[in-house]
């Protein structure tokens, strides 16, 4: 890949982990900061979510710190797997019995979220991230604590 290639798909990922991560995190801080755990966990427990309180918790830090990570570029394969499943929650468990359409409460902004939230987990941070910045010395560090073993 040409430096100019590259350097537009770094550009590329990084504007979609920041929107991608400003709108997880935002809602996560809904969660917690409006709602409450206590609202969140009443208002999953009407959808018919699993163990509502603890699934309330699950949710609204995975979106925090998924969130976060994403805009950050930290250990972003993680946190896009984990925010995608969390979408595939959201999906089955709050919106498909309302259709596709967001204003009618469908699961449109969920299955738009989750696949991207999975699309960056498969394709990972790029160059302008703090998983780009760590990696050399993650594997620095791996490959001399394999040495001296």
């Amino acid at each position: 890949m040409n430096r100019s290639a590259g350097f537009t798909r770094s550009v590329a990922l990084l504007l979609a982990r920041v929107g991608i991560g400003a709108v997880f995190l935002a809602h996560g801080l809904q969660m917690l900061n409006t709602w409450g755990h206590a609202g969140t966990a009443s208002s999953f427990d009407s959808m018919g979510a699993p163990l509502p309180d603890v699934t309330a918790f699950l949710a609204t830090w995975v979106e925090i710190v998924g969130g976060a990570a994403l805009i950050a570029g930290l250990l972003v394969p993680l946190a896009g797997f984990l925010l995608a499943v969390d979408m595939v929650g959201a999906i089955f468990i709050a919106h498909i019995d309302s259709g596709m359409w967001v204003g009618d409460g469908g699961y449109e902004l969920a299955l738009g979220l989750g696949a991207g939230a999975l699309a960056l987990a498969a394709a990972g941070a790029g160059k302008l991230s703090l998983d780009a910045l760590l990696a050399p010395r993650m594997g620095r560090r791996m490959r001399l604590a394999a040495s001296s073993a």
